[in-house]
């Protein structure tokens, strides 16, 4: 059972093309919201984060028991993976073998797509240790790829509700888990309101990708999968 902590809610909105502007009764400013959050996970807590397509609950992807207070915030099955989240193209490669060209991942990231490959032997090892394959984003978000840039290391990410429940795209709406979390960076409400999150495509055989979760961006995704770079979907069973 995961305590109770003193939660710190820090209000960053709206987002303007060059990264936040942020209004809060107590003047914090877009870098002492990223010092506060960074913090927090530095010291193996769990928050709450905007991302371009619902809200997400992130934590160290290196630390073993973030990892497990995140599935416990959610009750999430423990069979269930957690994708990673990272701040630049180039981070992917670290953490994931990656088979297509980085024109590709270029083309698809920042945005709203979770990619999947088969992870590096650098990643956690009890992070999805049922698997062999990983998920990344980079989320189209500033405050996001910033956060993951200043952390220096990957983020867990999921989405900011109990396992099964709606998916949310303002922060009251996940308010019963407030309390476990360290801190709740609201972004104001997310422009994308069907709630469906990031389209996640598996590319970890060559040439050829499944769509494993439909999300917000299947035909554009597809699109460049297809049109742009050749690959045909893979219609065997996982």
């Amino acid at each position: 059972m995961c305590k109770e902590l003193k939660t710190k809610l820090l209000r960053l909105f709206p987002q303007s093309s060059n990264g936040p502007i942020v209004q809060h009764e107590n003047k914090t400013d877009g870098a002492e919201i990223l010092r506060c959050t960074v913090k927090a996970l530095k010291e193996g807590h769990v928050v709450a984060v905007p991302t371009d397509t619902i809200y997400g609950l992130a934590c160290l992807a290196q630390n073993s028991e973030a990892i497990r207070k995140t599935y416990d915030i959610k009750g999430r099955n423990g069979q269930k993976p957690l994708a990673i989240c990272v701040g630049e193209i180039q981070d992917i490669y670290k953490y994931c073998k990656v088979k297509v060209k980085k024109e590709l991942l270029g083309d698809l990231l920042p945005g709203p797509v979770t990619l999947v490959f088969e992870r590096s032997e650098i990643l956690n090892t009890e992070l999805n240790p049922f698997t062999s394959l990983v998920g990344v984003r980079i989320p189209d978000h500033a405050f996001m790829r910033r956060l993951c840039q200043m952390c220096g290391e990957p983020l867990a990410l999921t989405s900011a509700n109990i396992s099964s429940h709606t998916s949310t795209v303002a922060v009251h709406e996940f308010e019963e888990l407030w309390p476990k979390l360290a801190v709740v960076v609201d972004g104001g409400p997310i422009g994308d309101q069907s709630r469906l999150g990031s389209t996640v495509v598996d590319l970890s055989v060559l040439g050829k990708y499944r769509i494993i979760r439909p999300g917000c961006a299947l035909s554009a995704t597809v699109d460049v999968l297809e049109h742009k770079y050749g690959l045909s979907e893979d219609s065997a069973e996982a």
